[in-house]
Formats: C-alpha cells, sequence, structure tokens
C-alpha cells in the first residue's frame, strides 16, 4: 500500500514498504478457514497471531478441534495441528519447522514435508492475487478501506472455490501447482511473473522456547514421516 497520510511510519514494514497484515488459515483445498486483516505493517507474523482471535482460541481449545487419533499405520494418538512457518512458536497444536539448515537428514525431511504442506497455503494466496489484480499494486486508499477490500477478496475466494458454478472458470485445471514424484510442476497462478510479489513475507522474530509436550508432538510427527507408513518416497533427493 502507499504511505497512509500522517501514519507513514506505523505502517513502514521490514522490507522499506507500507502494508498491513493478512494472517490466514488456510485448509487442504485452499480455503480460508479464517482471517485477520488490518495490523500494521511493522509488527512481526508471531505478533499479530498473539493478539488474534485465533490465538486464544486455540490456546483454550474453544474450537472444537477433533480428538487425537493415531496416524496412518500408527497406534499411538497425535494431536491435529496447524502448520505454520517459522515465524510462530511451536506448541502442542501448532507445528513448524527445526530451525537453522544444519540439521540431522531426518529433522531435514520433516522441514520438507512441512514447507510441501505450506505450498498450499502460497497457492491460495497465489490465486487470489493472480484472479484479483488490486493487490499486485500498492493501493492509495486509507488502511480502513484496504481492510475491507481484503476481506472481500477472501470472501469471494471462498465463494467462487466452493460453488460448482464457478470453481471450474475461478480454479481452472493447472491453476495449482501440483507435484510428479515430488517434482513441481508450476501452477498456472505463476505465469506472467510472480503475482504475490507485492504480499510482502512477515518478519520472523524471537519466540519463547518450546514446552517438552510440543517438542514431542514434533518428534512424532518426524518420526512418523520417516517410518514405512509415512514418508514418501522421493522425499529423501529433497533434503
Amino acid at each position: 500500500m502507499k504511505a497512509p497520510r500522517n501514519k507513514g511510519s506505523l505502517y513502514f514494514n521490514y522490507k522499506g514498504t507500507h502494508s498491513i497484515v493478512l494472517l490466514a488459515l488456510v485448509d487442504a483445498k485452499y480455503k480460508f478457514l479464517y482471517v485477520d486483516v488490518g495490523c500494521n505493517g511493522r509488527i512481526s507474523d508471531g505478533g499479530v497471531y498473539a493478539i488474534c482471535s485465533l490465538s486464544r482460541a486455540l490456546e483454550n481449545n474453544m474450537l472444537n478441534m477433533p480428538k487425537p487419533r493415531p496416524l496412518p499405520g500408527e497406534s499411538e494418538d497425535a494431536p491435529f495441528v496447524v502448520i505454520a512457518d517459522d515465524a510462530f512458536a511451536l506448541t502442542s497444536y501448532l507445528l513448524k519447522p527445526f530451525p537453522f539448515k544444519n540439521q540431522p537428514g531426518f529433522n531435514r525431511v520433516f522441514n520438507y514435508r512441512i514447507s510441501r504442506a505450506r505450498r498450499v497455503v502460497e497457492n491460495a494466496f497465489g490465486l487470489i492475487s493472480a484472479r484479483f489484480r488490486v493487490l499486485r499494486r500498492p493501493i492509495d486508499l486509507p488502511p480502513e478501506k484496504f481492510k475491507k477490500i481484503v476481506l472481500a477478496i477472501c470472501s469471494l475466494h471462498n465463494f467462487l472455490l466452493t460453488q460448482k458454478s464457478s470453481a471450474y472458470l475461478y480454479a481452472q485445471n493447472g491453476i495449482f501447482d501440483t507435484e510428479n514424484d515430488g517434482n513441481v510442476i508450476n501452477g498456472s497462478w505463476r505465469n506472467g511473473g510472480n503475482p504475490i510479489a507485492n504480499m510482502v513475507p512477515l518478519q520472523t522474530t524471537n519466540v519463547r522456547n518450546p514446552s517438552k509436550t510440543a517438542k514431542e508432538v514434533r518428534e512424532q510427527f518426524k518420526n512418523y514421516f520417516v517410518s514405512k507408513h509415512g514418508e514418501v518416497a522421493w522425499q529423501y533427493k529433497y533434503i
């Protein structure tokens, strides 16, 4: 966005531009389950999450999440989790990568699988940027109006994506990234440059040390990803 009058420094982000924050929870079918829009761009990713209603709801078990159940082929119960990037704090319900690059092999496999899952989020953001091109350039509007535009786009995205009469046009075959034995085939939303170039990744911040339970949950998923039931054949080529 262009710098708001008399509020420019408030929305100035670490990339040297001005922005508001869109924090979203996306399901496996590219649908927005939750959005929080409007925090100023100076706030980090983890900072936005810490003050949003989703954080409080997850922390206080208010979302009617399914009860833990065994992963396919396993006997030990595992919790349902949200996949996040490195800016967030690791918890028993929020799964994030191992930090730093020099990790042991199985940790790198885990990070690859988390990154692979997060590609769905990138594709959801890519689709709205490709379809609603107002997001592809700096917007010269007050933050309050900009927020309404973003909320409307997220609502329209969900509607167009889930209605039979519009889904085949809005999300045509080949629009999303696909895989062939681990090789990523770019979706057509990436054609003609980078539609999400104007979407600035949020800043990673130092987060608190995770609890023992949170670490155990991450270890459980890591062990599953390298087991005969949970591994994918090609994953070791990409670490």
